[in-house]
């Protein structure tokens, strides 16, 4: 205790210094873990109305840009390797171009065995034909004899033995025709057979080639030469290949259906890209979806609500020079019911 004044007294002098200093440090630990609450300017300018709709009723909705005909997802109608993929992702295809080809070998080896079947039947008819006429021949010479041998006035000029022998020469011949017309007719279906099994191989041929099945843009391929395509489609339900029309672009805006009342279909719908809400243009509206159906399409907005249903409506959007790709989120604002009778108003009002 030599360090400290003789008549020191802790309670007294020492407790208020060790309590100013630990004031002094919770002082200092809570100020450092306050949260900084300077405003800053957000990351990106939040979506807007502008122009007639910035003062004016209206409804705002989250859409995905999609093709016009909408997404086509491409199967194959035969299970087979692929042997040649003839698209790439970005190609612009026309109607019944090819998209790419499942292993033929087999379908080809079919069309050749089935060929020769074709040329064996057609071969019994030539011949069968040929007995025909052989026949027809003989049984005309044979009737002609008997005829001569009937006429005849005097019995004893021509044997009973002649005439008995001319009768079965006839018969003969009569029975080898109609043998050689029943292998005409057998030959002849072996013939049609054969050649609707040529038919059938060759549609199995043509369908190994899958084609576009509209004008339009390959979206996705999902599928490399060598792999293994079935009817059932691909593993994890992914589509071969995807493609639509995106000349031009439609955009699919959900609305939630307590706002859905208050759309003005027909409208134009004031429409930006996700991140760039200055850079907003004019879509057209074509049609409403005739039911309202789950939320499906997310924004990851933390307020965002998933047990709703909405409207779907259809907008079509201008040429924007690769503003707009499919999938692509965009905010849209659309004109409100009560705010379009107020333009409307307006317009006659200016006339």
């Amino acid at each position: 205790m030599a360090l400290l004044p003789e008549n020191f007294s802790f309670s007294r002098q020492g407790l208020p210094v060790v309590a100013v200093i630990a004031l002094v440090g919770a002082a200092i630990f809570v100020g450092s873990g306050l949260p900084d609450r300077q405003l800053e300017e957000p990351a990106r300018e939040p979506p807007r109305a502008t122009g007639d709709l910035a003062g004016s009723p209206r409804v705002a909705g989250a859409g995905v840009v999609e093709p016009s005909s909408e997404t086509i997802q491409i199967g194959t109608a035969l299970s087979g390797l692929v042997t040649d993929l003839r698209v790439q992702p970005g190609d612009y295809v026309s109607k019944g171009q090819p998209l790419f080809v499942v292993d033929t070998r087999a379908l080809r080896s079919r069309i050749a065995e089935t060929g020769a079947a074709v040329g064996e039947a057609r071969a019994a008819i030539a011949e069968a034909r040929a007995a025909i006429a052989e026949a027809r021949s003989a049984e005309a010479t044979a009737g002609r004899q008997l005829g001569l041998y009937r006429e005849v006035e005097d019995p004893a000029a021509v044997s009973r033995a002649e005439v008995i022998r001319a009768e079965g020469e006839a018969n003969a011949a009569r029975e080898r025709r109609q043998l050689a017309e029943a292998r005409l007719a057998a030959a002849q279906a072996r013939l049609a057979s054969a050649q609707a099994q040529v038919g059938s191989a060759q549609t199995e041929l043509g369908r190994a080639t899958v084609r576009a099945p509209i004008t339009g843009e390959i979206l996705a391929v999902n599928i490399r030469p060598g792999e293994y395509l079935s009817t059932q489609g691909g593993g994890g339900s992914q589509a071969f290949i995807e493609m639509g029309e995106t000349r031009p672009l439609h955009i699919r805006v959900d609305v939630d259906e307590e706002q859905a009342p208050r759309v003005a279909l027909g409208e134009p719908a004031t429409v930006s890209p996700r991140g760039a809400a200055e850079r907003q243009v004019k879509a057209r509206f074509v049609r409403a979806e005739p039911r309202v159906v789950p939320k499906r399409s997310l924004t990851n907005s933390a307020a965002e609500r998933v047990d709703v249903r909405v409207l779907q409506i259809i907008y079509e959007l201008p040429a924007a020079d690769g503003l707009f790709r499919v999938g692509q989120q965009v905010d849209a604002f659309i004109p409100a019911q009560d705010g379009a009778r107020q333009r409307a108003e307006a317009g006659r009002a200016a006339k």
